[in-house]
């Protein structure tokens, strides 16, 4: 399975960003996200064998339980190159942080050949450009100063991810929760 920690936003916090989307300024260029794909990604694992499962569950346990839950709110916007665009995390950044820190170890001690560790840069992927030369900054102007309302996040998610196989133009991944476990601090 491709497999992926992550945090997800609160119904409320989708809905907000939706009507955010919605005033954007047409922009042909981009290949916007379902909602349904709308995450903050801690610690992407790829191709998982099934025989890791089991302990990478176990691991994930014990980071959840080890996290107290903290608030978080989608704030402003950002961009990777010309190629993707972001919303970003405002609020309990440090502990969003420390939570991807223990996702990316969880999976590592489960035995998962993770990708070389770099600093954490919390984002929301919104929009990936359909090619090199897209114009970012009429959406990035629209969303800069958006602010969502803080909630409570209170659960990390192993999602899998299954990409398009069907070749139709602008087919979205599918993702799908496989576990969740509670933020305890504990």
């Amino acid at each position: 399975m491709r497999l992926f920690a992550a945090v997800l936003p609160s119904t409320d916090a989708v809905a907000e960003l939706r009507d955010a989307v919605r005033a954007v300024p047409d922009a042909e260029d981009l290949r916007w996200t379902d909602e349904a794909g709308w995450h903050f990604t801690l610690a992407f694992m790829g191709e998982v064998h099934d025989d890791l499962l089991p302990e990478l569950r176990t691991r994930l346990a014990r980071a959840a339980a080890r996290t107290a839950p903290f608030r978080l709110r989608l704030h402003g916007s950002g961009h990777f190159g010309r190629r993707a665009l972001w919303i970003g995390a405002a609020g309990g950044l440090d502990a969003l942080r420390l939570l991807a820190e223990r996702a990316d170890a969880a999976a590592r001690r489960a035995g998962i050949p993770m990708e070389q560790h770099r600093r954490y840069t919390p984002h929301l992927t919104l929009a990936r450009a359909r090619h090199d030369g897209a114009d970012l900054r009429p959406c990035l102007d629209a969303l800069s100063g958006f602010e969502g309302t803080p909630w409570e996040v209170d659960t990390l998610s192993l999602v899998r991810s299954d990409l398009p196989v069907s070749g139709v133009p602008g087919e979205q991944p599918r993702y799908e929760v496989v576990g969740a476990w509670p933020l305890t601090g504990h």
